[in-house]
């Protein structure tokens, strides 16, 4: 099986041969997760039984389900319950898609609660708990001798895959069985394995899914499957993974010009397009900062091949005694701690990306245009098993003069350079303008960010410091200074 990935993956075949080996799953790790599932099935059909609740079928997805594509000690499960829609459809017509969205969302809930959670009652099944993606989903950790996962239990309506490409789907988990099976009949077992080498790669340089350090989300496991998909394995598209930036990859061969029509593709920064779905981008989500890291690696990777490139390492503590990498008095942080671990750490991370972009975009200009701070560049960074996020930032001009030259109407336009001129007594002419000299709210960047986070952290969060970078307190924001220092600001300064 090896051998022919290495053979067709010449002249990296020996690097990959040696990494595919130590990241495919073993025999046994694959017959636990088929065990532990079965066992799953059981109890939830004999729940379904006693309350007559109907389904159409329970079948474990994703990397470890059909699909097959997970990496060693990958134990995770998703185990999805298909509901026939039609049980469901006379309470929900008539509905706006909103409405109808609502309506699920509060039958998810009840059978999570009535059906999922109690079917969790063997003594294997530790903190069976309810989180919220779309809808309700359950989340349960498996405790045995030798075995420690944790197992998600989604609901979604089994549609047909005709309705969903000509309506799209009710909720967007309704989807992902067809991925499965998509994936499991489209790709060899090379390519699987192929798959396995690229998801490692980009775990590898810190650009996998939405814990990314590289972005709000790197690249999820779907998109690597159609990557492989597309380009048959991991050489071809490291050849041409430059090329994905201009190279929509449509399954259903439409132009970029057709697809750039559709208005939630416009700003994407990829185009990898559903198969299951003509609508929708599997790529929307993937950070530009995860692409250019990692092509910039598959580039050193092409010239200087190495198995460290495939090799999961800890993001290092920033060294600030020895870094020559940029003048760190332009480099801030913003170390904060979650004092509420119920709330998922996605919906975190999303809030301070807002407060990042609400930072840039009030600190690089004023209220008037004229230009502020310069450039900021920010990345957020957690741990969310430490509770810990930062938001760390490049500003261009953290020190600014306590003034600034506003330009107001044209001199012709009479009513407004009236009052302009009545408001602003201190004025002056320039080039058919008038203009004064205005007080800023914030000369010093430091001062700026400290107002901004006091007036806009959410409650949940407890700031801990605010500080040029070489006042970190934490660990985790000395790894969030290495992320935007090495691996963001190369490509955009």
């Amino acid at each position: 099986m090896v051998g022919d990935v290495v053979n067709s993956m010449s002249p990296f075949g020996e690097i990959f041969e040696e990494i595919l080996k130590e990241i495919t799953p073993t025999q046994k790790e694959i017959d636990s997760i088929n065990n532990i599932a079965e066992i799953l099935k059981k109890q939830l059909k004999k729940r379904a039984i006693e309350l007559q609740i109907n389904y159409t079928k329970i079948e474990p997805q994703g990397s470890t389900g059909i699909k097959q594509t997970q990496l060693k000690d990958d134990f995770d499960i998703d185990l999805f319950i298909g509901l026939d829609y039609k049980d469901f459809e006379p309470k929900y017509q008539g509905l706006s898609r909103n409405k109808l969205k609502k309506e699920s969302k509060k039958d998810f809930l009840d059978l999570c609660n009535n059906w999922v959670i109690p079917s969790l009652s063997l003594r294997e099944f530790k903190n069976p708990r309810l989180l919220y993606a779309e809808h309700p989903y359950v989340t349960v950790d498996y405790h045995s001798r030798d075995v420690r996962i944790k197992i998600d239990i989604v609901l979604y309506f089994d549609l047909e895959l005709e309705l969903i490409q000509e309506q799209g789907p009710i909720t967007a988990v309704d989807r992902s069985p067809w991925h499965g099976r998509f994936i499991r009949d489209n790709l060899s077992q090379d390519q699987k394995n192929n798959v396995r080498l690229l998801k490692q790669f980009f775990k590898s340089n810190h650009s996998y899914g939405d814990k990314s350090s590289l972005g709000k989300v790197g690249f999820i496991g779907y998109s690597a499957e159609l990557l492989i998909y597309y380009f048959n394995n991991i050489s071809n598209l490291f050849d041409n993974f430059i090329k994905l930036r201009t190279t929509p990859l449509d399954y259903y061969n439409r132009k970029i010009e057709e697809l750039k029509k559709i208005k939630h593709f416009q700003n994407d920064y990829l185009i990898i397009v559903d198969p299951i779905d003509k609508n929708r981008n599997v790529a929307s989500a993937i950070s530009e900062r995860a692409y250019k890291y990692c092509n910039y690696r598959i580039n050193s990777f092409l010239k200087n091949p190495s198995r460290s490139f495939f090799e999961i390492k800890p993001i290092p503590e920033f060294e600030l005694k020895n870094s020559t990498e940029l003048s760190l008095s332009k480099i801030f942080i913003i170390e904060i701690r979650n004092l509420d671990s119920k709330i998922h750490y996605t919906i975190n991370r999303d809030k301070l990306h807002s407060l990042g972009e609400y930072i840039k975009s009030v600190g690089e200009k004023e209220a008037t245009h004229a230009e502020k701070f310069g450039t900021i560049i920010y990345e957020v960074y957690f741990e969310d098993n430490l509770n810990e996020y930062n938001i760390v930032l490049y500003c261009e001009k953290p020190d600014i003069t306590k003034t600034y030259i506003r330009k107001g109407p044209s001199v012709k336009d009479g009513f407004h350079a009236k009052n302009f001129k009545k408001k602003n007594p201190n004025h002056f002419e320039k080039n058919g303008y008038f203009w004064v000299e205005t007080k800023r709210d914030f000369s010093n960047i430091l001062l700026f960010l400290q107002y901004i986070i006091n007036q806009r952290i959410p409650e949940n969060f407890k700031v801990i410091n605010i500080a040029n970078c070489l006042n970190i307190i934490t660990t985790s924001g000395k790894k969030a200074t290495t992320i935007l220092t090495r691996m963001v600001l190369p490509f955009y300064l």
